[in-house]
């Protein structure tokens, strides 16, 4: 999975991507600090697999993991190639999904772009962009479809879909807000447009108003914008967590408790990504190694199968699967086997989160 953080200069992006990736990206109180994308991968945190790590004592221990990249500053322009824009939407355009922070704070030391703290208006600005970006993606698909019902009326049918998508588009609205039935999200879908992409608006807040988000009219506003377009917002102080980013495990754990939080911005933004992207882990263990994988909700099986290797699920025969949960209770796979808790799952099996699973296969 990869997960673009962008906004406009001077948000905090930067910040941000430095706290959770600890790579050390060059952070500066000027616009364009970051020129070329800084790439950070991250370990999701899963009790479920270090519980598996202690059962086993595995010579191989390979959690899940999440590439952060941390894409140049936006400016007004971008479109039409102003600033860096080329780039900052061609880097969009490999990631699976968007973090657009959102700066939610007032500071008079750290310049913004704009002049001034509008959470509103910096959305509407990254957005008017990526709209203008898509709209000409969109204009080509229609004239290649037009063009192309000339000699088979079925792709009128496309032609079609995409005019009103561009009247979405044009009315300034995201293509992932576009009303549409599940065969015409699929072909929209394949058009590889930036607006579709999901989307988590980081409040980047000061520490007193991370403390009491609920109440600062900056989160308010962010959170009403996600609403509106199922997107989802998370709360967080970018300094907080670099700050954090820098203390041992049980310090860390003391300095959440100081701030009122359960968890880190990192552990949260994990979360919302994988509820964002529709993302679920199954478990693999053994003495060799434990794992964790990460897959779509709803994969079947042999599809998961294929996440190890292509010749799983080529040759795919059973899954034989335990809940986590039933494991740990039972403390030991013989155990689970003899409550009856191991299950023979085939073909038709829809995986669930935090299946601890072993694959029969011949090839």
């Amino acid at each position: 999975m990869k997960l673009g953080i962008v906004g406009l200069p001077n948000v905090g992006k930067s910040t941000l991507f430095n706290a959770i990736t600890n790579a050390g990206a060059a952070s500066a109180n000027f616009p364009f600090c970051t020129i070329e994308p800084n790439v950070g991968m991250v370990t999701v945190p899963d009790k479920r697999l270090d519980y598996l790590a202690e059962l086993y004592q595995p010579k191989k221990f390979t959690p899940a993991v999440i590439e952060f990249v941390d894409i140049a500053g936006l400016v007004k322009g971008a479109s039409r190639g102003e600033g860096l824009g080329n780039k900052f939407l061609g880097n969009i355009r490999a990631t699976d999904a968007i973090i657009h922070v959102v700066r939610c704070f007032d500071d008079e030391n750290v310049i913004h772009v704009e002049g001034s703290t509008g959470p509103k208006r910096d959305i509407e600005i990254i957005d008017l962009e990526l709209i203008m970006a898509d709209m000409e993606m969109v204009e080509r698909r229609i004239e290649k479809a037009t063009k192309a019902a000339k000699g088979d009326k079925k792709f009128q049918h496309e032609a079609d879909v995409f005019k009103a998508l561009l009247e979405h588009l044009n009315d300034g609205k995201s293509a992932r807000s576009f009303d549409c039935d599940p065969d015409d999200a699929e072909l929209i879908a394949s058009s590889d447009l930036l607006t579709i992409k999901p989307i988590i608006y980081a409040a980047n807040m000061d520490e007193d108003g991370v403390a009491n988000y609920q109440d600062n009219p900056y989160f308010q506003t962010v959170a009403a914008i996600a609403a509106a377009e199922n997107a989802q917002v998370l709360p967080i102080c970018a300094k907080v967590e670099e700050e954090m980013a820098e203390l041992e495990p049980e310090d860390k754990l003391m300095f959440l408790e100081e701030l009122g939080l359960e968890e880190s911005g990192l552990d949260r933004m994990i979360k919302c990504s994988y509820a964002l992207l529709g993302l679920i882990s199954f478990l693999t263990c053994g003495s060799d190694e434990c794992r964790a994988w990460t897959i779509r909700r709803g994969t079947k099986a042999p599809q998961a199968a294929g996440k190890i290797h292509s010749d799983f699920e080529r040759g795919f025969i059973r899954a034989e699967i335990v809940a986590f949960e039933d494991l740990k209770s039972c403390g030991s796979m013989n155990a689970a086997k003899e409550k009856g808790l191991v299950r023979s799952e085939g073909k038709d099996y829809v995986m669930q989160d935090g299946d601890v699973t072993l694959f029969r296969f011949n090839v």
